[in-house]
């Protein structure tokens, strides 16, 4: 089969080799899927560089997020087991954790609902509990992570204030149905956001960014809000003042998604349930901006590490449809 492979650490861009190699075998637990589509993450970029804080051993195939099937023919989303990701036309996955596939979904968009979508229920139900008419800010809202966020914020009756780094950025952020679109490059954020709250602030920030984005939010979180810290895109891990969080009565709320699946899987099932029903409903749709074939994987990897895309863009081995 044809998989990709780092044998090194460093750019996805400059250290992942597209090799042939023989197909996988299951260990105890595992199951052999077909990789219909495997969507690309942040983590890919992480794991390639040796960042991440999973480190399979070299060499490794990245892809860690993939709409499969099963060899009865089974249509499932999985998160397959390193070292045999996603980027390949076989990939190995847990049979307890598969999860079946939506119907109203093609095989991107599935892929697609997993990770981001669910990073971004258990962010804003279970960890900083949005209420209908609260104002939700959410950065990198034209991003994979912050796309989802944005359309479950709408789903759960929220006003959404999204921030974007450029035009076609704010274009994509205003087609996924922001209240207000707030473009980071021009626009000072601090000011445009107490502009459209009134001067009173966002009651819950959804950060995927870090940096300077965590800067921002601590000056425009409301009073009761809470500053959701789902990762550091921007490479950069603010040390927060907590001094400050005590004077503006606001709460820091870390988000381990992946915790769950050892803590609390049977929730992990229960979200997909919910999610899998808001997709039929057609309340939320992963924006799947661009498909590329297997050979443009690693081009395509390095892109998303520099942050010059918008939603997912998704993997497509050849032979699959999606």
């Amino acid at each position: 089969m044809q998989v990709w492979r780092v044998h090194e650490n460093g750019e996805p861009g400059e250290v992942m080799r597209l090799e042939e190699a023989d197909t996988p075998t299951p260990g105890e637990g595992q199951l052999l899927l077909k990789v219909r589509a495997a969507n690309i993450n942040f983590p890919d970029a992480l794991l390639c560089r040796g960042q991440y804080q999973i480190r399979p051993p070299l060499p490794f195939t990245p892809g860690v997020e993939i709409c499969g099937e099963t060899e009865d023919g089974r249509r499932v989303i999985a998160n397959p087991a390193l070292p045999h990701g996603g980027f390949a036309e076989y990939a190995l996955a847990d049979e307890a954790a598969l999860l079946p596939a939506p119907d109203a979904l093609d095989d991107a968009e599935a892929a697609a609902l997993h990770i981001g979508y669910q990073t971004g229920w258990f962010g804003l139900h279970r960890r900083a509990h949005l209420q209908a008419g609260e104002t939700l800010l959410v950065h990198a809202a034209a991003g994979g992570v912050g796309s989802a966020a944005v359309q479950l914020g709408k789903a759960a009756g929220a006003r959404v204030i999204g921030v974007v780094g450029g035009a076609d950025k704010v274009r994509v952020a205003d087609e996924l149905g922001c209240d207000v679109v707030i473009d980071r490059r021009t626009d000072d954020v601090i000011a445009a956001v107490k502009d459209a709250t009134g001067g009173r602030g966002a009651d819950v920030i959804y950060d995927p960014v870090g940096g300077d984005a965590y800067k921002q939010s601590t000056k425009v979180v409301a009073f009761e809000g809470r500053i959701l810290v789902v990762g550091f895109a921007s490479g950069a891990i603010p040390a927060p003042a907590l001094n400050h969080a005590l004077v503006k009565n606001y709460a820091i709320v870390g988000l381990h998604w992946g915790l769950y699946n050892t803590k609390d899987p049977a929730s992990i099932r229960a979200c997909h349930d919910e999610l899998t029903r808001l997709a039929a409903e057609g309340v939320v749709k992963p924006l799947i901006s661009e498909r590329v074939p297997l050979k443009d994987a690693a081009a395509a990897v390095q892109r998303v590490a520099d942050g010059v895309t918008t939603g997912r863009l998704a993997v497509i081995p050849e032979g699959a449809r999606a």
